[in-house]
């Protein structure tokens, strides 16, 4: 009986994680400059840009509970290499990949339209 409880409670733990991925194949991870540690702890939002400047963008993200951040507009910044469509312009919905760096603090590592 304790078997069956820990399979049915693990399979229902990473089925967000699956969804997650899947529901984000748009986004090309291969060649991203990220540590696999970096990678495997990245979280996908959806979003709308507000602006992008010189090394940071302004976007207005859903609730992103893997990471217990509610919704909110904010300024991220970017990684150096981020994965992002060159038109992207402000207004648009998109799907942000967020990395944690090693000081603790999430950057954009991809922006890819939705």
């Amino acid at each position: 009986m304790k078997t069956l409880i820990l399979a049915a409670f693990l399979s229902m733990a990473a089925t967000p994680v699956v969804l997650a991925q899947s529901s984000h194949s748009g986004m090309d991870h291969s060649n991203m400059p990220m540590t696999a540690e970096q990678m495997d702890g990245a979280v996908h939002a959806n979003a709308v840009v507000n602006s992008i400047g010189d090394g940071t963008a302004n976007v207005s993200h859903d609730p992103i509970p893997e990471i217990g951040w509610p919704a909110m507009t904010m300024d991220l910044p970017l990684l150096e290499g981020a994965q992002m469509s060159d038109d992207l312009t402000p207004g648009d919905s998109v799907i942000l990949m967020l990395v944690k760096g090693d000081d603790g603090m999430y950057a954009i590592g991809g922006m890819m339209p939705k």
